[in-house]
């Protein structure tokens, strides 16, 4: 271990002065968005591999984080042993998902398939911004949130209602937090 860092500012810093091979990264960083600083830190850093380890749902995030370039997602409630396994398989420069995120990717099934498969249909940033909604964020703090425009995070919404299939906030906020519940 070469350092440890509470926030995204730190983050960065510690990733000039530092050179870690392996970086486990909680998505959920103060200060910056997980997938913005797993981009940001591939961009900078393309040797560096990352482990995220999150509290959120493997089922709904895993993908999106390797699409994104991490090599590993795991959850917080995973086992020291599972997480050293992870750790020396990213370290090889393998990719490490769970056995059952694996099987349920290869066969394309999941609990509530139809929820899932639209959801597995939006983009990382959609994502990103479904996620900031259901916590209650507006507009304006996405925005600042993710480094884009006030006028993007409308946009995104309007695909999100159509992605998803509802007419209005609620709902979409409704049908991600239904998500998250059935896909645990």
């Amino acid at each position: 271990v070469v350092g440890k860092v509470t926030n995204g500012k730190d983050l960065f810093k510690a990733l000039k002065t530092k050179n870690p091979d392996v970086v486990i990264l909680e998505i959920d960083l103060p200060d910056i968005n997980g997938i913005t600083a797993l981009r940001t830190i591939k961009a900078e850093n393309p040797g560096t591999k990352i482990l995220i380890l999150s509290c959120h749902p493997e089922e709904m995030y895993a993908l999106n984080a390797i699409k994104a370039g991490a090599a590993a997602y795991l959850s917080k409630t995973a086992s020291t042993e599972i997480l050293s396994e992870a750790v020396h398989q990213v370290a090889r420069g393998g990719i490490y998902l769970n056995k059952e995120i694996s099987e349920k990717i290869k066969s394309g099934t999941t609990r509530s398939n139809n929820l899932v498969s639209r959801y597995k249909k939006l983009s990382t940033r959609e994502i990103e911004v479904l996620n900031l909604l259901s916590t209650g964020k507006r507009n304006k703090d996405i925005a600042e949130a993710l480094d884009i425009n006030e006028k993007t995070v409308s946009t995104y919404k309007t695909r999100l209602l159509k992605k998803l299939r509802v007419d209005n906030l609620a709902d979409l906020i409704n049908q991600s937090r239904l998500l998250q519940i059935r896909t645990t």
